[in-house]
């Protein structure tokens, strides 16, 4: 899955996202006949008469004659608003698409590094991780390349130990920062949904609410069944700006520990490396001695378990 082209075709979406919702607009003849039909009833009729006359009853309660579930609020509604909830419901799906491809993606690189760090830690010599670019995958294995890579190069002249060690440790770092920024991609679109999808929710709700004031202007009543409809309608829009933009917020969060415990295993990768190299070259150094292990253990005395 590529990232970039999932956001070209996010923004593609929103672009055109007006325009299948004024496709979509199929009940505006029949609200400008019931606007029509309820200002008849306001000139014809008395507004204290009505009150008292008639009671309640599925066929003269407005409420009756709108649908107000969400498929039918969404049918009622404007198509500005139509189009806020056509995007909140694509970033939506694009926050679960994401979150799928990143979920594998990270699952596979750390199991990656975990099982490369620990062949690393078992290795003797530089020369046996070499060996690992093989038979090993996933991205981490560019470390032991770009060490292997400076090491080749450094061969082609007189080689100082810590001029050589600074320019591995140079090149790890570089390709660690490359790794970690490519396995950020995509989380930017987390953060920008979980910040912007609510403000956009409250524009569409905004904007129904304005729309429901100009019908009460127009119809001249104030009836709370009246108006009551047009109102849940734009309402549904910050519902599903709610809906884009909580699991957003909280899969970036998931994401963000997991990428700072992935960054943290190419950290120890990359020490690994270091601590192989700086045993090579001790080991080719004039002044390099044996180890004596009776030495050692009398300068570092053991601890007892207390």
């Amino acid at each position: 899955m590529n990232i970039r082209a999932t956001l070209y075709l996010c923004l593609l979406t929103l672009i055109i996202s007006p325009v299948a919702a004024y496709a979509l607009d199929q009940n505006t003849a029949s609200s400008e006949a019931t606007i029509s039909a309820l200002e008849a009833n306001a000139e014809a009729q008395d507004p204290v008469e009505a009150e008292t006359s008639t009671p309640s009853t599925p066929e003269n309660n407005p409420l009756s004659e709108h649908d107000l579930s969400p498929w039918g609020m969404y049918q009622a509604a404007d198509m500005v608003v139509k189009s806020v909830m056509i995007g909140l419901l694509l970033a939506s799906v694009v926050t679960w698409a994401v979150w799928i491809f990143k979920f594998v993606q990270l699952h596979r690189s750390r199991r990656q590094a975990k099982q490369l760090f620990t062949q690393l830690v078992n290795a003797e010599s530089f020369s046996q991780s070499a060996t690992l670019t093989q038979s090993q995958k996933g991205d981490a294995v560019l470390l032991i390349e770009a060490g292997q890579h400076e090491l080749t190069l450094s061969l082609n002249g007189p080689v100082y130990d810590e001029g050589l060690k600074e320019r591995i440790v140079a090149r790890l770092e570089r390709v660690q920062a490359s790794l970690t920024a490519r396995i950020n991609q995509g989380t930017g679109i987390l953060a920008t949904v979980g910040s912007v999808a609510p403000f956009v929710g409250l524009f569409g709700t905004v904007w129904g609410i304005m729309n429901s004031f100009i019908g009460i202007a127009k119809t001249q009543t104030t009836n709370l069944a009246v108006v009551a409809p047009g109102i849940a309608e734009a309402l549904l829009a910050t519902a599903l700006g709610l809906v884009a933009a909580i699991p957003a917020v909280i899969i970036y969060n998931y994401f963000a520990r997991v990428i700072g415990g992935y960054r943290s295993q190419l950290a120890d990768i990359s020490t690994a490396l270091m601590i192989l190299v700086s045993r090579d070259l001790d080991r080719q150094h004039p002044n390099a001695r044996t180890l004596s292990n009776h030495a050692f253990q009398a300068t570092v005395p053991i601890r007892e378990a207390s």
